[in-house]
C-alpha cells in the first residue's frame, strides 16, 4: 500500500512538474504569420530603397520616407496626431501627441510605425485588412475581430477602447502594482518580492520602453511584429520556465496560448499579470503555483 501511494505520489509530482515547464513547440507554419504581407514578405512593412516611395506606397509628401527602420510605409499621415487610449471610466485616457520628422522618442518605432498599417483613422488604405488571419480557438466565438484602431466600427477616431500606450501611459508602482522597483525606467526585480515569485512561476516578457525615467508601454512591449506563433524562453534572471519554444497568438511575446487543451491552463492570464500585478496569483496570497500550458 504504502508503496502504492509513493508511486501515485511520484506521478502527480511529475505531472504537476511537467505542466508547469510547458511544452516544446514546433511551429507549422512561417513564424511572420500576417506579416508576410501577401507573400511580399519583409518587403511589405520595410523598404530597402526610398521608403515609401520605392514601395508604391506614398500617399502624401514625405522627405525623410524610410530614414528609420527603412520603412516602406507612409507615416506621414500620423505626424502630430493626438491618440488618447485607454481609459478607466470611459471619458479620458492616455493622450500622446505622436511624434513627427526624425523622432528619438520611442513612440516612433514603437507606436507610430505599427499605426501606419493598424490605424484605420489616419491612415487608411494601408497594409491591414480588419480581419485576423489566425485560426481562433472554439470559445472565441465566430464574429468577426475588428482590428484597425480609431475606425473599430465604434465612433470614427476612438482609440479610448484600445489599451494605452505611448510616452504617458507607463507602468505604476502602487497599490494596483506589482512590488518590484523601476530604475531609469527600467524594471528591477527584487529577491524576496510577489514580483519575484511571479517571475519565477511565468516571467517578465513584455518590453516597456523607458523614456523620462519611466517604463513606457508602446505597441512593441505586448507585440514582437517578427514572430506571430511562437516565442523563445531563455531560462533565467527574466523567467522560471524551462528554456524551449512555446506557442502564442497574436504576435504576443511571451507563451500564450488560448487553445489550449489542457483544463485550467492559465498561461494567457499569466501574461497580463506581468504588468496587472493586483490579479496575480501571488498578490493575492499564493507564492507557488505555476504556469498551467
Amino acid at each position: 500500500m504504502k508503496r502504492n501511494f509513493l508511486i501515485a505520489l511520484m506521478f502527480v509530482a511529475a505531472a504537476g512538474f511537467a505542466a508547469a515547464q510547458g511544452p516544446t513547440y514546433s511551429p507549422t507554419s512561417d513564424v511572420l504569420g500576417a506579416h508576410l504581407n501577401y507573400g511580399r514578405g519583409c518587403a511589405g512593412c520595410h523598404a530597402p530603397h526610398s521608403g515609401a516611395y520605392g514601395n508604391g506606397a506614398a500617399k502624401t509628401p514625405d522627405t525623410i520616407t524610410g530614414n528609420i527602420a527603412l520603412w516602406g510605409e507612409d507615416v506621414a499621415s500620423l505626424y502630430g496626431k493626438t491618440i488618447t487610449s485607454g481609459s478607466e471610466n470611459g471619458t479620458s485616457g492616455f493622450a500622446d501627441v505622436l511624434p513627427g520628422t526624425n523622432a528619438t522618442t520611442p513612440d516612433m518605432a514603437g507606436l507610430l510605425l505599427c499605426l501606419s498599417c493598424h490605424d484605420g483613422n489616419y491612415a487608411t488604405g494601408a497594409m491591414m485588412k480588419n480581419k485576423v488571419y489566425e485560426t481562433l480557438p472554439a470559445t472565441y466565438g465566430t464574429g468577426a475581430i475588428p482590428t484597425e484602431l480609431g475606425n473599430d466600427g465604434t465612433t470614427v477616431g476612438n482609440y479610448l477602447n484600445d489599451h494605452p500606450v505611448g510616452l504617458t501611459a507607463a507602468l505604476g508602482t502602487g497599490a494596483y502594482d506589482w512590488d518590484w522597483t523601476i530604475t531609469n525606467g527600467n524594471v528591477v526585480v527584487p529577491s524576496g518580492t510577489n514580483f519575484a515569485a511571479f517571475v519565477t512561476n511565468y516571467g517578465f516578457f513584455v518590453s516597456p520602453k523607458s523614456y523620462n525615467n519611466t517604463a513606457t508601454i508602446m505597441c512593441t512591449s505586448c507585440h514582437n511584429q517578427h514572430s506571430m506563433n511562437v516565442v523563445k524562453v531563455s531560462h533565467g534572471s527574466k523567467t522560471g520556465l524551462a528554456s524551449g519554444t512555446y506557442a502564442t497568438m497574436f504576435f504576443i511575446r511571451a507563451p500564450y496560448n488560448p487553445a489550449s487543451p489542457t483544463a485550467g491552463s492559465n498561461q494567457t492570464a499569466q501574461f497580463c499579470r506581468q504588468c496587472h500585478g493586483a490579479e496575480g496569483n501571488e498578490s493575492n496570497g499564493n507564492l507557488a503555483l505555476p504556469t498551467v500550458f
